[in-house]
């Protein structure tokens, strides 16, 4: 096998591992669920499978560490042995989200405790309470044994920190939560008297004159305060990052591989990857289709593009997916043929450099025995064991894409902290949810053929010709401010309703709704106008006049739902009105020249449909455009030194034509491709055009 090259570990490291290149091809692997005798097969399978990675030893702590400070290691030895001898690759993993039973035993106090004071004992997985004392030694200990004993072992390529940080445990209520939440207020506020002003505690009575009085937000009788369970949510980031770090630095004491941790991109909303994706050496994402949806490979889609976003554009792994069907939804639907690889394919196309799977063997016994693997309960002669052969080949011949990028001329606003604080109690409906919108505008974006990327508000902006903000609720006076100035540098932004509502501390505006963006937008919100459950709204919408900035005789009615603002104009050109609800003749859709831009309006809840038309005329203020091809076959594109990399995915039950713009080669097949590429039904081309 090829000798493993060193690594100097860095923030996002450029591909995933120095010097090897190909595609990392494999999954969990758990072999502690089986007999030795079993282990030199599942090496033989993997090398005819293809694959050449897999994450080791997650869930293992009790076997590693079966007594206090006794360690095992044994078994371990002779598993990475097997798989170095095979040439197979290890990210190993720090087992730290499966504390074993004698921590809790020993140590009860450190068990997390939910919001109603209830403790969580052990059972299930997940970590003990983040800031437990006994819970950080115990972790760091047995990160420092397997560090000591492997950080330098050739088949040892990378390490996996723990597992899903937030899911199942993203926010502790426990006695250690409540001293450490008040240092951390300590650290952020400097005094009970910046607390109690950025708390708003003037209301409902809740000065504080004794920091021994601030609690967590735990169950009272009526809402609790929305800005101490804003700083909750920060703080419970903070302490569940604060373990990663602790366990990274552990490990790099011992070892130069690249150090990473599984997110949750798009389904996990407790962390901010953000600032976690500055602490990894490479970013990781889990994704799993929500069955129910029959469209969920846009939501696959969505969280391919975060996680590349997290990672600043560059290539990042796919560290779990299934083969088909998971185990913990209300309906478990299997993948049908060949949606294994289009799953697969889409997560290439939008950046990954690896293609992992939960898990490699199916288990016998456990809470997750009817999960999917990629050697299922029917052994090698199933269709599953032969999608995911033929993937491992196809993947052996896309060598040439590590380390290419993606493009994206569309940023979506996509802000956590706001996430957090819209989503709490007491707001003007229930309908109007963060990830509703967020997922709408999405979806037309991807219906019109747009690569996206999962943008910060405060972040440069400058290189995208659109910007749009779907769920902006907490939007803080620099990133309004970022906003304005994209537009007036000839940006184009897009703003959906309750944005720039409030600030970082949940409090509304100086200046009322709306107001920090009011220059950009040329309007102001003087009330919000929510509709009833079942109730819908029309908006006569003057289609075609935006994008030129002429008048247009087509007035197109679109259904609007769940909201609709009072609107007062302020310098902003009203291109759709109501034609009936609370405010009917009411300014519903707006437009606004602010600089060399345009910032853009949309007061009410329109579907994905109604909004092709109102994106239509954003688009040719922009100047983009709907990339045309039939609906269902989704094409994205990385480009690297060797050209442009066209993954093609069609998911429709018939043929697709892709029109290329220059001869290409398909990969796959090595054929040659002039004029249209044909995309069979259900079927992935990845294609590579050249440059001269």
């Amino acid at each position: 096998m090829p000798e493993t090259p060193t690594f100097v570990p860095g923030p996002q490291y450029d591909g995933w591992l120095t010097g090897v290149e190909q595609i990392g091809y494999g999954g969990d692997y758990n072999p502690e669920q089986w007999p030795e005798e079993v282990w030199a097969e599942d090496v033989r399978l993997m090398n005819e499978a293809g694959v050449n990675l897999v994450s080791l030893g997650i869930f293992s702590w009790a076997l590693l560490e079966p007594r206090e400070g006794e360690f095992d290691f044994g078994w371990l030895d002779r598993v990475i042995e097997l798989l170095h001898d095979g040439g197979v690759r290890v990210l190993l993993a720090t087992p730290t989200a499966a504390p074993p039973a004698w921590l809790y035993a020993a140590h009860p106090d450190a068990r997390v405790v939910d919001r109603t004071g209830t403790p969580m004992g052990p059972g299930g997985r997940g970590l003990m309470a983040p800031t437990a004392p006994a819970y950080r030694s115990a972790a760091l200990r047995i990160t420092t044994e397997l560090a000591q004993r492997y950080g330098k072992h050739p088949a040892v390529v990378g390490w996996h920190v723990h597992n899903e940080y937030g899911a199942p445990v993203a926010l502790d209520y426990s006695v250690h939560a409540q001293r450490a939440f008040r240092e951390w207020l300590r650290d952020r506020y400097d005094s009970l008297d910046a607390l109690n002003a950025a708390w708003g505690t003037a209301f409902w009575g809740q000065h504080y004159e004794d920091w021994e009085h601030v609690q967590v937000p735990a169950v009272a009788p009526e809402a609790v305060n929305p800005a101490q369970q804003l700083d909750f949510a920060r703080f419970s980031d903070a302490a569940l990052r604060a373990c990663f770090v602790a366990e990274r630095d552990a490990v790099r004491e011992h070892s130069s591989a690249p150090v990473t941790t599984n997110f949750m991109a798009a389904s996990c909303p407790a962390t901010d990857l953000f600032a976690w994706g500055k602490e990894v050496d490479l970013v990781s994402n889990d994704h799993y289709l929500q069955a129910a949806n029959p469209r969920g490979y846009v939501g696959l889609a969505l969280a391919a593009d975060l996680t590349r976003s997290v990672a600043g554009g560059k290539p990042w792994l796919l560290l779990e997916h299934s083969t088909s069907a998971v185990n913990w939804q209300p309906r478990n639907v299997a993948k049908r043929p060949g949606e294994l690889a289009r799953n697969s394919f889409a997560h290439l196309g939008r950046g990954a450099d690896a293609i992992m799977f939960f898990q490699w063997r199916a288990s016998r016994s456990g809470a997750e025995k009817f999960h999917s693997a990629m050697l299922p309960h029917a052994g090698t002669d199933s269709r599953v064991w032969r999608e995911v052969t033929e993937l491992g080949a196809n993947l052996g011949r896309l060598t040439e894409l590590t380390g290419s990028r993606v493009h994206a001329d569309v940023a979506l606003l996509w802000d956590y902290e706001s996430f957090w604080a819209q989503d709490l109690e007491f707001r003007p409906s229930q309908g109007a949810r963060h990830r509703e919108r967020v997922d709408t505008y999405y979806d037309r974006l991807w219906r019109d053929g747009h690569t996206v990327d999962l943008a910060r508000p405060t972040q440069d902006l400058s290189g995208y010709k659109l910007v749009v903000a779907p769920a902006s609720y907490l939007l803080t006076a620099d990133a309004a401010a970022n906003l304005t100035a994209y537009v007036e540098a000839g940006g184009t932004l897009l703003v959906s309703y309750f944005s720039g509502i409030v600030d970082e501390h949940d409090a509304v505006h100086p200046g009322g709704f709306l107001a920090p963006l009011r220059d950009a937008l040329g309007v102001r919100v003087e009330e919000f106008l929510p509709l009833r459950a079942d109730d819908a709204l029309t908006v006569t919408y003057r289609a075609g006049a935006a994008g030129a900035g002429a008048a247009s005789t087509d007035a197109v009615p679109l259904t609007g739902t769940v909201w609709a603002d009072d609107l007062v104009l302020a310098g902003a050109e009203p291109v759709g009105t109501y034609a009936d609800g609370p405010k009917p003749g009411g300014a519903a859709i707006t437009r606004h020249r602010h600089g060399a831009g345009t910032g853009w309006y949309v007061s009410t809840s329109l579907d994905v449909d109604a909004l092709a038309t109102v994106m239509a005329d954003v688009y040719a203020a922009a100047g983009l455009a709907p990339s045309g091809t039939v609906a269902g076959l989704e094409v994205v594109r990385r480009t690297g030194d060797g050209g442009t990399y066209t993954v093609a995915i069609n998911h429709t039950d018939g043929p697709a034509k892709l029109p290329l713009p220059a001869p290409a080669t398909d990969l796959l097949t090595g054929d040659a491709v002039t004029g249209d590429a044909e995309v069979s039904a259900g079927a992935v081309r990845v294609l590579r055009t050249t440059t001269a």
